[in-house]
């Protein structure tokens, strides 16, 4: 059985978000093998070899356009901050 996540992973794995932000990644249905995986590809996206890496697709797909909508959330990342950081 696949575990589901919960609004608190979602707050670990990828910081400070409005609580609508979590509500849309919920209404997602993403197993928290997705969510993980989102996290990891966010963490790696500064990676040389970025650009090689296999697409994200399915749930996990809409959850990066999900967070990378919201503009906060990207300038943080531009900033080299991170979520959260």
């Amino acid at each position: 059985m696949t575990k589901k996540p919960k609004s608190d992973d979602i707050f670990r794995l990828f910081g400070p978000i409005t609580d609508q932000v979590v509500v849309d990644i919920l209404e997602v249905d993403a197993s928290f093998n997705e969510l993980e995986e989102v996290a990891l590809r966010l963490a790696q996206e500064d990676d040389v070899l970025g650009e090689m890496r296999r697409p994200l697709t399915g749930a996990a797909a809409q959850i990066y356009d999900i967070l990378m909508s919201i503009e906060d959330f990207r300038d943080e990342r531009n900033s080299g901050r991170g979520p959260g950081g």
